[in-house]
């Protein structure tokens, strides 16, 4: 009987926020189609490390599955992506997983998106609405704009574009591509637009637009294809026109 081909894996791991980062290795039984996260269920099934070690179980984030939700960011052979859709035989093997360096690593694979989520309440990215009574239909977009702006609404918040981002570092309070793009999308809403100055004002200081070095990294690696670049451009635009709105104290440029 043939020997069962197995997968090997390369983990960087951290017991804890204040822990220091080391490497486990581990080997994972192959079958056709097997992901990534299907291989870390199995580590953790059987925490038994290359050198036949019982270990803690591998700790990473996940919930949808099926690339929605964006939990189960992570760095695959070097590059952030999503773990649910990192096929094994597409990898270069051995396979190396490692926590996304831009947030704070909660343990091993897991980290604390918060710096993500805090930018998007920085930015106002919802619309405002008083919900105590009947509004009626809301107004209708148009549909070429709808078109354009459910692309951008194909956020999943998996941080994936900070990762790539190298403006976005513990040194820096850029707050990155994805929440830019969130304010083109809620600005160009009819209802959102109400609040439009408010979350330009938000990013036309420091942290913002200025901070944005044009590397392009986000566009190349958001795995919904979303057109980061260009909502960063028209958010250039859109701020140079409200730093004159303010200049002349006008409504009307």
């Amino acid at each position: 009987m043939s020997e069962q081909k197995t997968v090997t894996f390369i983990i960087t791991r951290q017991d804890d926020m204040n822990s220091a980062p080391y490497q486990e290795e581990f080997e994972v039984p192959y079958r056709p189609n097997l992901n990534v996260i299907a291989a870390l269920m199995e580590i953790r099934r059987n925490p038994v490390n290359k050198k036949g070690e019982k270990t803690t179980p591998v700790i990473w984030e996940m919930n949808c599955l099926e690339e929605v939700c964006g939990a189960c960011s992570m760095v695959i052979n070097g590059k952030p992506r999503q773990s649910c859709s990192a096929i094994v035989d597409q990898l270069e093997q051995p396979i190396r997983l490692e926590p996304m360096s831009t947030f704070p690593v909660v343990r091993d694979l897991q980290i604390d998106r918060s710096r993500m989520f805090d930018s998007l309440k920085k930015v106002k990215a919802w619309i405002p609405i008083d919900g105590t009574y009947d509004l009626g239909a809301g107004p209708r977009m148009p549909e070429k704009k709808r078109q354009w702006a459910y692309e951008l609404s194909k956020c999943m918040t998996c941080g994936v574009c900070l990762e790539a981002c190298p403006n976005v570092n513990s040194k820096s309070n850029f707050i990155g591509p994805a929440p830019l793009s969130q304010v083109r999308l809620f600005n160009a809403h009819p209802t959102g637009a109400m609040n439009k100055a408010e979350r330009l004002e938000q990013i036309m200081g420091d942290g913002g637009l200025a901070n944005c070095g044009n590397s392009q990294n986000c566009v190349q690696s958001c795995p919904k294809g979303i057109p980061l670049t260009t909502s960063i451009a028209a958010l250039n635009r859109d701020t140079t026109i409200q730093s004159f709105k303010n200049f002349f104290g006008s409504d009307t440029v």
